[in-house]
C-alpha cells in the first residue's frame, strides 16, 4: 500500500509488511526495524537486554508523517534505534487499549498528550520516559530524537537502577488510577453544575468554549439541548445552537465537499486540522438531528444531511461498512486538497463566478490559511461562509463546480479499516436521521453496515471484534465497540422496529456487562479475558467522542424502557455511581452521561404502537410521536402476526396489548403503568402532552 505523503527510498520491508493496519503498512518500508505489539518483540528486549521504543500514531495524523519523514526515514535516527532499542508500532485505533494506557502514562509525567505518542519502556513493558512529537535534531533548547536516544542509551547501560526505580513507582502511580465509586447517583445538580461552567467559558463572538484550540465536541452540544429542554433554560438551547451554527459557518466544516475536519487551531472556526474522522461525522450528525428536533431550524436538518452526503459517498465501502477516516494531508502538504488560490478559483468558475465565490466563502487576498508549523500565510484560501449567502441557488451552482474542479487533484490518504465502534455511532446516526427526517435511505445504509459488523464481526454469544480490513475480522471488541453498536442497534430498532435489531442489541449488552462490569459499578474499557497490559481502566469522562460508559448508559436506559426488564436500568445506574466523583469535580466532562441522566431521570415513558404500520390511523400516530422532541420516550409496534408475537418475546409487558383488527392503538405507559389504549393521533396528543418534565 503506498503512503499519501511520498514514495519511500528504501523498498525493503521491515516487520510491519504482513499487517493490516494502513498506519503500520505506512511504516513497512523504514528502515528502522518496526516491530507490530506482541510477545516477540518484548523477548527480543528481554533477550537482548534492551529498552522499548513505543511510537503510537494513526494513518491520518498529521504530526505522525512529520515525525516519520524528519526520523523513521532518517538513516541516523534508524541507526540509534536498532542499535539500542527494540522499536514497536502501534496504530492507536487498532489497539485504543494500549493508547489509553500509555497515554494516561504521558499526560502523568508531561502534564499533556497527543499523537504520536513516543515511550521508552522496560523489557516488562513500564515506561519510564514519553513524549509526543520530537523533531530529529536538537535545536532552541529542546532535545531532538538522536540526542535522545544516545543519552537514554547511556543511562540504560550506566544507571540502570535510576530507570528501573523510576518505571516502577510510575507503573504503581498507575495502578492507582482506578476511579472512585460513589454511594449517591448524580442528578440534576451536576448537571446544573455542568451548564454553568459551560456558561463561564462559552464564546459569545465565535460560539463554543474557551480559547484555541476548539474541539467539536457535539456529545457537550447534545447535553446543553436537553437540558434547555428540560428545564427551560434558553441560555443553554442558545448556546448550543449558535456553536452549531458557527461551526457548520466555519473552515472546519468542509464547504466545498461536506463533512467535518477534526479541530479548529483557532478560536474562529476557520483553520483546522484536516483529517476527517467518522466518529465526528457521527456525532455532528447526531447534534445537529438533536437541534433540529429541539428547535425545528431546518439549516440543523440541513447540516445532518449534507454530513451523511458525505460519509455515504466517500467514507462507505462497498458492502456497507463505513471507513475510518482520511488523512490531512495530500500532494506533500496538509490541507493541499481544500485550500484555493485565486488562480484556481478563475480557472474553475471564470471571473465573474469566481468574484461571487469570494465574497461567499470570504476569501482575503493573499490567503486566509496560516500554516501551523511555518506561522505564515500561504496563499490559499479556507472556504467558509462570513455569513447568509446572498444568492444560495447560484452558491450551491458555485460549489458543485468546485467539488469537481476539486476531484481532478490528488486525494488525501484514506484509512479504510472498520471499526467496530465507530460504525456504532455511525449506524446510530444514520438510524436517527432516518427517524426524525423520515429519509428511509439512511436507515438502509445503517441496515447495511450493521449487517455487515454482526455478519464479521461478531459472535453467536454476543463478543466482538474490533477491526476489520481486507477480509481479516481481529482484535478483541473492548467497551466502545459493545456500547456504541448496541446503541446502534437500538437507534435502528426505533427507526424501523425490527425486533430482530433489538433482539441483537440485547445480545450484545449482555455480553458487555458479562465481560466489562467492574465491581465499582461501572464497566472496564478492556474485557476480562483481553491481554493483560499495566492497568486496566474504567473512563466515564467524554473525550473527542463519548466514553463508553456514557454510551453504555444511554443503552441500557433505553433497553430497561423497551423491554420492561429493570435489570437494565440497575446495571445503567452502576455507571452513574461508578462515574460519580470524577463527575462532581467535573461535570463539564460528562456531556454525554449527563444527557442521558437528564432523559432517564425526566420519568419512564413508553409508547406502544399496535395495528398495520401501513394503515393511515397507525401512520398518523407514529407521525405525531416522531415529530415531538421528547429524549425521554421509547416507542415500540407491534404488528399483527409473528411480529407481535417477537415482540413480546422480547418486551414481555406488551404481551397483553391487543393489535386491532381495523386502525391502530396506542398504549401509552409511564412509571411502569400502562393506560387505556387510544385510537387516533389527536387523543395520542393530548395523552402525551399531560406528562410534565
Amino acid at each position: 500500500m503506498p503512503s499519501s505523503h511520498g514514495e519511500r527510498n528504501v523498498k525493503k520491508e521491515n516487520r510491519l509488511g504482513g499487517e493490516k493496519s494502513p498506519y503500520l503498512l505506512q511504516h513497512r518500508h523504514n528502515p528502522v526495524d518496526w516491530y507490530p505489539w506482541g510477545e516477540e518483540a518484548f523477548a527480543r528486549a528481554r533477550a537482548k537486554d534492551l529498552p522499548v521504543f513505543l511510537s503510537i500514531g494513526y494513518s491520518t495524523c498529521h504530526w505522525c508523517h512529520v515525525m516519520e519523514r524528519e526520523s523513521f526515514e532518517n538513516e541516523e535516527a534508524a541507526r540509534a534505534l536498532n542499535e539500542s532499542f527494540v522499536s514497536i508500532k502501534v496504530d492507536r485505533e487498532e489497539r485504543p487499549d494500549i493508547d489509553r494506557v500509555y497515554m494516561t502514562v504521558c499526560q502523568m509525567m508531561t502534564g499533556s498528550g497527543g499523537w504520536p505518542l513516543t515511550i521508552i519502556m522496560t523489557p516488562d513493558k513500564k515506561p519510564f520516559f514519553s513524549a509526543t512529537y520530537i523533531p530529529r535534531e536538537s535545536a532552541g533548547g529542546r532535545m531532538g530524537l538522536v540526542d535522545l536516544l544516545g543519552r537514554v542509551a547511556g543511562i540504560w547501560k550506566e544507571r540502570r537502577a535510576d530507570i528501573e526505580g523510576s518505571a516502577a513507582s510510575i507503573a504503581a502511580a498507575l495502578s492507582r488510577q482506578a476511579p472512585e465509586a460513589g454511594e449517591e447517583e448524580p442528578g440534576r445538580a451536576e448537571a446544573e453544575a455542568a451548564c454553568a461552567m459551560f456558561a463561564s467559558v462559552y464564546d459569545r463572538v465565535h460560539g463554543g468554549f474557551g480559547g484555541a484550540p476548539k474541539f467539536p465536541s457535539p456529545h457537550n452540544l447534545i447535553f446543553l439541548l436537553r437540558h434547555g429542554h428540560y428545564t427551560g433554560d434558553t441560555g443553554a438551547t442558545g448556546m448550543a445552537l449558535e456553536t452549531l451554527r458557527r461551526m457548520r459557518a466555519g473552515g472546519i466544516f468542509d464547504q466545498v465537499g461536506f463533512g467535518f475536519h477534526r479541530y479548529s487551531t483557532d478560536e474562529r472556526w476557520l483553520v483546522p486540522h484536516f483529517e476527517k474522522m467518522l466518529y465526528d461525522q457521527a456525532m455532528m450528525a447526531a447534534a445537529y438531528l438533536e437541534a433540529y428536533h429541539a428547535s425545528g431550524e431546518p439549516w440543523c436538518e440541513a447540516a445532518a444531511r449534507e454530513i451523511f452526503e458525505y460519509v455515504l459517498r466517500d467514507m462507505t465501502a462497498p458492502e456497507g461498512a463505513f471507513y475510518s477516516a482520511e488523512d490531512a494531508d495530500s500532494a506533500g502538504s496538509e490541507g493541499a486538497f481544500y485550500l484555493w488560490t485565486d488562480a484556481e478559483l478563475e480557472e474553475a468558475l471564470g471571473p465573474e463566478d469566481a468574484a461571487f465565490a469570494r465574497r461567499a466563502y470570504a476569501f482575503r487576498e493573499g490567503g486566509n490559511y496560516v500554516d501551523e508549523a511555518a506561522g505564515s500565510r500561504t496563499g490559499g484560501n479556507i472556504p467558509h461562509l462570513a455569513g447568509p449567502p446572498a444568492d444560495p441557488h447560484r452558491l450551491e451552482s458555485v460549489r458543485g463546480r468546485l467539488f469537481a474542479a476539486r476531484g481532478l487533484r490528488p486525494r488525501p490518504f484514506r484509512d479504510d479499516k472498520v471499526l467496530a465502534d465507530w460504525n456504532g455511532l455511525m449506524i446510530a446516526a444514520l438510524a436517527a436521521g432516518a427517524r426524525i427526517t423520515g429519509e428511509d435511505r439512511y436507515r438502509a445504509a445503517a441496515d447495511r453496515a450493521a449487517d455487515f459488523i454482526v455478519r464479521n464481526m461478531a459472535g453467536a454469544d454476543g463478543s466482538l471484534l474490533h477491526r476489520y480490513r481486507e477480509g481479516d475480522a481481529s482484535i478483541a471488541g473492548n467497551l466502545d465497540d459493545y456500547a456504541f453498536l448496541t446503541w446502534g442497534l437500538v437507534e435502528l430498532y426505533a427507526a424501523g422496529f425490527d425486533e430482530g435489531r433489538l433482539g441483537q442489541a440485547l445480545r450484545i449488552a449482555a455480553a458487555m456487562l458479562r465481560l466489562f462490569s467492574d465491581t465499582g459499578g461501572g464497566l472496564y474499557f478492556s474485557p476480562s479475558d483481553g491481554e493483560e497490559l499495566l492497568a486496566r481502566s474504567a473512563e466515564y469522562h467524554d473525550g473527542a467522542y463519548p466514553s463508553g460508559n456514557s454510551i453504555a448508559y444511554c443503552a441500557l436506559v433505553r433497553l430497561s424502557r423497551l423491554t420492561g426488564d429493570p435489570a437494565w436500568e440497575s446495571a445503567a445506574r452502576g455507571i452513574l455511581r461508578g462515574a460519580a466523583a470524577g463527575l462532581r469535580r467535573h461535570p463539564a466532562g460528562y456531556g454525554m452521561l449527563l444527557a442521558g441522566m437528564l432523559a432517564a431521570t425526566a420519568g419512564s415513558r413508553e409508547v406502544v404502537l399496535a395495528g398495520d404500520p401501513g394503515s393511515p390511523a397507525f401512520r398518523g400516530m407514529l407521525d405525531r410521536v416522531r415529530r415531538a422532541y421528547m429524549p425521554d420516550c421509547s416507542v415500540l409496534v407491534k404488528r399483527p402476526g409473528s411480529g407481535g408475537e417477537a415482540l413480546s418475546a422480547a418486551a414481555p409487558f406488551t404481551g397483553d396489548m391487543k393489535v386491532p383488527e381495523e386502525g391502530a392503538a396506542a398504549y401509552v405507559c409511564t412509571g411502569g403503568s400502562c393506560r387505556q389504549p387510544v385510537h387516533s393521533a389527536g387523543e395520542l396528543e393530548r395523552l402525551l402532552s399531560r406528562k410534565s418534565t
